[in-house]
């Protein structure tokens, strides 16, 4: 059996089909454990949460009011949408995929 002809893992059901492109990307490009895969799920599982959250900003606007009392707040997917950015960047950075422009941004 030639290294071309080893078989990649394939991307959890549970990815978006964006994440699943990812997912086989990375796997044939990179050396990745098992236990990197499974950072790797994490990472973009997170992904997809930011996607959606970003998805549910678009559609009702960064706030939201409460129908009884008219109060008015941040947008409950805001905050979904910064944490979940900033865990997929911290998995990101533990599988070694950090990007060269987000490296030179944050030397600055």
């Amino acid at each position: 059996m030639t290294e071309n002809d080893k078989k990649l893992p394939k991307p959890p059901k549970t990815l978006s089909r964006e994440a699943r492109k990812w997912w086989r990307r990375i796997v044939a490009e990179w050396e990745v454990e098992a236990e990197g895969l499974l950072l790797l799920q994490a990472a973009l599982e997170c992904w997809d949460r930011y996607v959606e959250a970003r998805e549910l900003l678009a559609a009702d606007g960064p706030v939201v009011t409460n129908p009884d009392s008219g109060v008015q707040r941040v947008h409950p997917a805001a905050h979904v949408a910064r944490d979940s950015l900033r865990e997929f960047r911290q998995l990101w950075r533990q599988l070694g995929l950090v990007s060269d422009f987000e490296t030179q941004h944050e030397a600055k």
